[in-house]
Formats: C-alpha cells, structure tokens, sequence
C-alpha cells in the first residue's frame, strides 16, 4: 500500500504521517517511510537527533546509481543517463520489493527502531548550496517517483511518503502514485483552500483522497471542516499532550499516546486498508504512462537528445507478483 500525507504548510502533516508510521509500526507490518518535503523533518518526528536526521542518505544525490539499477537489462533504455524521474518499468527492468534486500535500500535507506518495532527511512536530501539558484526541488522528488514506479507492494506492506507542501505534488505525475492520499486541513480557510485545490486537480485520475482534521480544537472546528469538505472528513485530531512532547523532542512510549488518538490512527489504517479493493495495476500503469510521455515531449525529449516515447514497453503491466527479476 501507497500511502500520501498531503497538505498546507504548518498543518501538521510530517506530524500525523509519522504518527501513522508509528501505529503501523507496533503491528509490526513492513513500512518504507519517505520525506519528500523541502524541509526534512519526517526523522526527527521519528525520534532521529539533529545529527542522524542530517546523516540519512540523499536520494537525489543517488540517482545515478538507482537508475543504472532500475534499469537492469531493459532493452528500451539505451543507458541510465537515459532515464528521467517518469521513465517507466518494462520488461528487463529491476524492481522493488519492501520485503527484500536490494542496493537501493542498502545505499539509501536507514534503519530506524520505534517503540514497537522497525522501519525503513528514506530522505529526497535537503537543498544543498550548489543548488540554490539554480535547481528545482521536484529534481529531487524525481528518485522518488522513480522507485514508486518501480515499487511492487502489497496489502500488508506500506509506503509512507510526506510529501512537499501545497499542491506542488502536482508538478510531476507523483500524485497518482498512491492507494490513498490523507489532506491534512486545519479548520481554516487557507486549510480548506488546499483541499479545493488538490481535489479539484486529482479529479481526472480517480486518486482516493480523505481529509484529516488536525488542530481542532471544539465542536465549531469540526463543524468548520465538515461544512468545507463534506463526507470526505475521515477524523480529526485535536490537543495531545504526547505530540506536545514528543515536538519538543521527548518522546513517550507510542503506547501512551491518548485513545483518542490512537482511535483515529485505526481508522486511518481501516481506510487505506480500504484503497486494497479498488487497486487497478492497469491504470496504475498507463497513468504512467501518460505522464512519461508528457514530460518526454516537454522537456525530456529535448533534455537526453533522446525520443523518451520508445521507453514505453506496451505489453507491460507493472504487478504484484512480477515475472522473475533480471540479475
């Protein structure tokens, strides 16, 4: 299961995320945890100091060796320098499985022990000074599209991906590459806003998205929220004392984080569980597809001196259980 934390600046969303992290964690199922936001803080919401959290691996600056991997023996692909963040699998490529080793993880995943269990973490990596002023930060998000499009999951495994905020998810085909997509809204109208939006944009590919309330405070907040986005309020979170602690940089045990928010942490998981029943590895593949091709003509075409359309392998199916990886 794919699952993305969305929402405005400031909502909240690295902090639920990686309260879902921890609830799906204490039942020990596997999780890949992923900060795709410019301001890298999913870590330290896991209890990582300053200097662990500074010391994860870059995604970005890994990406020549995840595509020269992903890559494997696929015929279409010339070489790695060939691949863009929407190159997508075909038959020959390498793909990845949570519950396995592979150089990727090895190279830029960490082990990060909770509570009650163990995760994998991911991190895009920060702007670094060669950046600024000359680089967008979706080049960064582009190795993490890259492994979803090669990602092969299953019900009882989960992605987790904090994402950039805004609707700057919207630059790439990033989007639609989820089972289930949480909005995390404060009771405002700049929170509302973002939901409108998001909606609005994810309307033509039938992206399963539910709001989560955070910082209500009272009946008038959630009333404020159903009123904006309707039935597609899953819960709200309000005050925690746990989350007051655990910001400041003193976890207590996950264990006793209020019922009340441990309640609306099911029901999360009862939603994105949900999303299994609706997964369609066909039109999760020519979504794809499609955003391939449209960066190919816009910008990739142009960028490799390369036509990025013959990438495109029109008898593959990305699946749970694929044929046998390529060595």
């Amino acid at each position: 299961m794919k699952i993305a934390f969305v929402g405005k600046g400031g909502s909240g969303k690295t902090t639920l995320s990686s309260l879902f992290i921890r609830h799906l964690a204490a039942l020990r199922v596997p999780v890949l945890a992923v900060d795709a936001d410019i301001n890298q803080h999913l870590g330290p919401a896991l209890g990582l100091d300053d200097a662990e959290a500074a010391g994860l691996p870059s995604l970005g600056a890994r990406l020549p060796m995840i595509n020269d991997w992903l890559r494997g023996s696929n015929p279409r692909i010339g070489s790695a320098d060939l691949m863009i963040k929407t190159t997508p699998p075909g038959e020959g490529s390498r793909l990845l499985r949570l519950t396995e080793d592979n150089p990727v993880f090895e190279a830029c995943a960490r082990l990060v022990r909770l509570d009650d269990g163990e995760i994998r973490l991911m991190a895009t990596g920060p702007f670094t000074e060669a950046d600024l002023g000359v680089a967008c930060y979706h080049s960064k998000t582009g190795a993490v599209e890259l492994c979803l499009n090669h990602l092969v999951d299953g019900r009882h495994e989960y992605v987790v991906v904090d994402m950039t905020a805004g609707s700057d998810s919207f630059a790439s085909g990033m989007f639609t590459r989820f089972d289930m997509t949480f909005l995390v809204a404060e009771p405002t109208r700049k929170g509302t806003a973002v939901y409108r939006q998001y909606k609005e944009y994810a309307r033509d590919f039938g992206v399963a998205l539910r709001v989560v309330g955070n910082k209500v405070q009272g009946p008038d907040d959630l009333a404020f929220l159903r009123d904006e986005v309707g039935d597609d309020l899953l819960v709200a979170f309000g005050h925690s004392d746990w989350v007051r602690t655990m910001e400041k940089g003193r976890p207590p045990r996950f264990a006793l984080l209020e019922e009340s928010g441990r309640s609306a942490l099911r029901d999360l998981h009862a939603a994105a569980d949900g999303a299994y029943e609706r997964r369609d590895w066909q039109r999760y593949t020519r979504q794809m597809v499609h955003f391939h091709l449209k960066n190919a003509e816009s910008w990739g075409n142009a960028r490799t001196g390369s036509d990025l359309a013959a990438q495109v392998d029109p008898a593959f199916v990305l699946r749970e259980q694929p044929a046998h990886q390529p060595a």
